[in-house]
């Protein structure tokens, strides 16, 4: 079976794209066995937790990251110099158990993956 990577790389609110990639790691959980979720550039935004995007008319769907657990996903890794760059270098309150990596053991993870999908 082949392995799977979702790749989030936009902020969670302004457009649709990390609700679709949501939507398709849910579709793509009953095929693929092992699914890996990688938070680069502004995709960092999708997993902090106390997001108020009521403030702005948006509808917050970012808390559903957490029942990904339920669907027996657990490699979710998130860009290091990510995080850096956009000030979050020290933030701890994300969404899943995430771990962070720096770009060269990002790109390592990557390429285990026989499809990559980006949002």
């Amino acid at each position: 079976m082949k392995k799977i990577a979702f790749i989030f790389s936009h902020v969670p609110h302004g457009t649709s794209f990390g609700r679709e990639g949501l939507d398709a790691i849910l579709s793509f959980s009953s095929i693929f066995k092992e699914i890996g979720i990688f938070f680069i550039g502004d995709g960092v935004f999708q997993v902090i937790k106390n997001y108020q995007p009521e403030k702005i008319l948006c509808r917050d769907y970012t808390p559903s990251f957490s029942i990904l657990s339920m669907y027996d996903i657990k490699n979710f890794y998130c860009c290091k110099s990510s995080l850096r760059i956009r000030g979050l270098k020290n933030h701890k309150n994300f969404l899943l158990n995430i771990t962070i990596l720096d770009e060269y053991f990002l790109r390592s993870k990557l390429e285990c993956y026989d499809v990559i999908i980006n949002f």
